[in-house]
C-alpha cells in the first residue's frame, strides 16, 4: 500500500475513533463505565434511555475495544477497557479540567 494511501487510512481510522467518543449516547455510556461494570438495565435506569438504544451502542463500544463483556449469571457485565480506554478517558478529563476555559471560549469549536 502507497505511504499516501496508509497515511488517509489511518487518518480515517482517527475519525472513527473520535467518532465513538463523541456520540452524545456512547460518551454517556463511557462515563458511567468509568466509574464501574454495569449490565444494560443499570445503564438504561441512569441514563432513562432505552434498552435498545443503550444495547446498540454498547454493541459498537464492544467491538471497536471500548468496553470488555463480563458474563455474570443470565446477565452480561460491560466495563471500559482498562489498559487503553481508562487512561484515555482519564487524559480527557485532566486536559478539560486544565483547558476548560479554553474549550469554552474556543469561536472555532463553537462555530462548528
Amino acid at each position: 500500500m502507497p505511504k499516501l494511501q496508509q497515511i488517509h487510512q489511518m487518518d480515517n481510522l482517527h475519525r472513527l475513533f473520535f467518532k465513538a467518543f463523541s456520540n452524545q449516547t456512547r460518551l454517556e455510556i463511557i462515563q458511567l463505565l468509568r466509574r464501574k461494570p454495569l449490565k444494560v438495565t443499570e445503564i438504561c435506569d441512569k441514563t432513562g434511555f432505552e434498552q435498545s438504544r443503550v444495547s446498540h451502542n454498547l454493541r459498537c463500544l464492544e467491538h471497536c475495544g471500548f468496553v470488555k463483556v463480563t458474563p455474570n449469571g443470565n446477565f452480561r457485565k460491560y466495563a471500559l477497557d482498562d489498559e487503553t480506554i481508562v487512561p484515555i478517558a482519564d487524559l480527557f478529563e485532566k486536559h478539560i479540567r486544565k483547558y476548560k476555559e479554553r474549550l469554552q471560549n474556543c469561536g472555532v469549536i463553537q462555530d462548528e
